[in-house]
């Protein structure tokens, strides 16, 4: 095993991983004699499903797993095997030479701290001034993309969009100019718009710096794109390896070939049944206060007036960018905030109905966020979460019982399920657990705010293949919010496309894929494909 120094020419490997294992206490093992290398200025990617090890192995070179975890193999960098120094030395290498993006920035920004701290924390403790660490955070936020930099120095995290929170993350891992960036599925939650350019503005600093990255994804897509070499990864083991280029030409193992299957299927046909929803200009806009009185000086338009007919059994897609208003119009419809204009449901006008009114209504229309982690109450059994709703009912516990077991059923959960907890589920279940939870209620509109963005491809296929058969087998309708036209091909019959709080767009998903409209549906379109 040779060792490396840093001044070797770049032919050599910057990172040299032998034979790296990690199991847990119980002997199962998390990841299976991973072996690779690492040249500068090179990007791998690590693919598979969730759960296939991806993470695991890269927070296992960074010593950043839990204690009771045992790792063993080498790992070599800078002469050092990472897998035997002490976390001292480990904390000299972490940032400065190996630094991170971490899959939700959300959890991973320190919500107390302004956007200046976050970023140049890691160069006040190596003992730059203030004026200077404020200079590089101005440079490192232009670098990466933000508009008017000075202005966002003062801002909290939970006051920036999903896109500047990820190129904050990026800035603050580039503070150190590392030599080697791990990127954790960096673009999961954000639209494909936004996807191609925080992965092209990488894509441009790792050229600029000669950065090595390693690219942890279960979107092949932007591996395609993106990557030289691969991995590909499935419990723990590795199937296949090699260049972007054979891999995706000749995949040899079954599983890659799996993986690279991108048929979600076909919508269920349209029929000709009577209208649900309709919305007649149904507008959002949120008051803009100013001065010490706090007075409303002007309104942000968050939704412009739109019209739109929901029949019963059928799919509406609505797609667009951050910010075009999608979340906005499905709180909205919900009546979880305030808005202009008519929603009348099963014949009713929401808008004209007071909370008390309301409240019977609601169990007919269900909304299932995008995050179910952070939907779903943590002390909670997944039994209690399902039933939650059913209280209102007044049924005898024996019934209550039978219809949660039923509804984990009808989403493909074994019913022992009803005893475990949040923490104890993967994505995919945590999602099917969401859907349970709306389902139980046996509404008649389910409005899915990005309900798959956060899953891998396969998991992805499997919730649109069970949505599908829901609809099917109880008629419900949905309005599906994404940002992945593969995914709304699969499952909506007309598609609305919205941008900057206008609709651009408004038509049969078949006719709005044959010939959009505009130029904006284009690039969503071409940006999707495979």
């Amino acid at each position: 095993m040779h060792s490396i120094q840093d001044n070797k020419p770049i032919d050599h490997d910057l990172l040299n991983v032998q034979q790296l294992s990690v199991s847990t206490a119980a002997g199962q093992v998390l990841v299976d004699q991973l072996t690779f290398s690492l040249k500068a200025g090179a990007t791998l990617a690590i693919v598979g499903e969730s759960g296939s090890g991806k993470s695991v192995s890269s927070l296992a070179l960074l010593g950043l797993l839990p204690s009771h975890l045992k790792i063993q193999g080498q790992a070599w960098f800078s002469g050092q095997n990472l897998l035997a120094i002490d976390t001292l030395a480990l904390r000299q290498i972490r940032g400065q030479k190996i630094a991170m993006i971490f899959q939700e920035p959300m959890t991973a920004l320190n919500p107390l701290h302004r956007v200046e701290k976050i970023i140049g924390e890691s160069l006040l403790l190596q003992g730059w001034s203030q004026t200077k660490v404020r200079e590089k955070v101005i440079a490192l936020l232009n670098d990466v993309g933000i508009a008017e930099p000075e202005q966002k120095l003062r801002r909290y995290p939970h006051e920036l969009s999903g896109g500047q929170r990820q190129r904050v993350m990026i800035a603050m891992a580039l503070a150190l100019e590392p030599d080697i960036l791990i990127a954790d599925e960096p673009t999961t939650a954000l639209d494909v718009t936004l996807q191609t350019q925080i992965l092209n503005l990488l894509k441009q600093l790792q050229q600029q710096r000669n950065m090595a990255m390693i690219l942890i994804s279960h979107d092949l897509n932007l591996v395609k794109r993106y990557a030289d070499d691969v991995i590909v990864m499935n419990k723990g083991r590795v199937e296949e390896q090699g260049t972007v280029t054979t891999i995706f030409a000749r995949p040899e193992a079954a599983y890659t070939q799996h993986l690279l299957d991108h048929d979600f299927g076909e919508a269920l046909p349209s029929t000709e049944q009577q209208i649900i929803l309709e919305l007649k200009q149904l507008a959002v806009k949120f008051p803009i206060k100013q001065g010490l009185l706090n007075r409303i000086k002007d309104y942000f338009i968050a939704v412009e007036p739109l019209d739109l007919a929901l029949a019963q059994g059928e799919s509406l897609g609505i797609v667009g960018e951050s910010g075009s208003g999608k979340s906005t119009l499905a709180l909205a419809i919900t009546r979880l905030i305030d808005s202009d204009g008519r929603i009348v449901f099963l014949g009713k006008d929401l808008n004209q109905l007071n909370e008390k009114r309301l409240r019977p209504l609601r169990t007919d229309f269900q909304i299932v966020f995008q995050d179910p982690f952070s939907s779903l109450n943590p002390r909670m059994t997944i039994g209690q979460i399902v039933g939650e709703g059913l209280a209102l009912k007044e049924l005898n516990q024996a019934v209550v019982e039978q219809q949660i077991e039923q509804t984990l059923e009808k989403v493909e959960l074994p019913i022992d399920f009803k005893n475990r907890y949040p923490h104890e589920l993967s994505g995919g279940q945590r999602q099917r657990v969401a859907l349970a939870r709306a389902l139980v209620l046996q509404p008649k509109l389910m409005i899915l705010d990005e309900p798959t963005s956060a899953l891998d491809r396969t998991t992805q296929r499997a919730i649109v293949k069970l949505l599908r058969r829901l609809q099917q087998q109880e008629q419900i309708s949905y309005i599906f919010i994404s940002h992945d036209l593969q995914v709304v091909k699969a499952l909506c019959q007309k598609v609305m496309v919205l941008r900057h709080a206008k609709v651009m767009e408004y038509q049969s998903t078949e006719l709005l894929f044959s010939q959009p409209q505009t130029e904006y549906t284009r690039q969503l379109i071409a940006a999707s494909q495979y």
